[in-house]
């Protein structure tokens, strides 16, 4: 017997593949931020395990080192800091992991049917972000969608339902005109 296999079919198959490993990309680049919530373990020193979040100004207050500024690093940029802080005074030779247990919000406005701040999670588009905040008003225009982007000096950038957003962002959906 054989097997008819659609093009279609073998890109669905591609894609389902290969999106973990882009989704990982995305977790592995991802700078750290005000609101971010990381866990740092110092494998067989419990005392030295701290789950925080990341505060305004971008820091946290670590045992034995103080304060931290974190933002805009990433998730092994904090373990070699942690790493290298710890080795010789305190460790010979000591394993830090560093992970993530919750992103920052992102938020949505405009015409929506829910707006407010929403869990981030790598990868999410316009279109998920819409889903979260329960679909689009009647008066909604899917055209007209801007993003503001956190940190950066740009007030906001056009937008579609297919845009990747990150955390922190802010998406804003503007009314139709009939």
């Amino acid at each position: 017997m054989k097997y008819l296999v659609t093009f279609s079919a073998v890109i669905s198959l591609l894609l389902l593949t290969f999106k973990p490993i882009i989704a990982n990309a995305e977790v592995q680049n991802y700078r750290l931020g005000a609101g971010d919530t990381i866990i740092i373990k110092v494998y067989g020193e419990d005392a030295l395990t701290l789950e925080t979040q990341i505060t305004n100004s971008g820091t946290i207050n670590y045992p034995f080192l103080g304060s931290l500024k974190l933002n805009g690093l990433t998730i092994k940029e904090v373990e070699q800091i942690v790493y290298s802080s710890l080795k010789g005074d305190y460790f010979v030779e000591p394993n830090v992991f560093v992970g993530m247990v919750e992103y920052r919000p992102f938020y949505i406005h405009g015409e929506v049917k829910k707006p407010g701040g929403y869990p981030y999670q790598p990868g999410m588009t316009v279109n998920q972000a819409i889903a979260l905040a329960g679909g689009l008003t009647e008066r909604a225009s899917e055209d007209k969608i801007a993003i503001s982007r956190e940190g950066t000096k740009v007030d906001s950038e056009r937008g579609t339902i297919n845009s990747v957003i990150q955390a922190g962002d802010t998406i804003i959906i503007e009314q139709r005109f009939f």
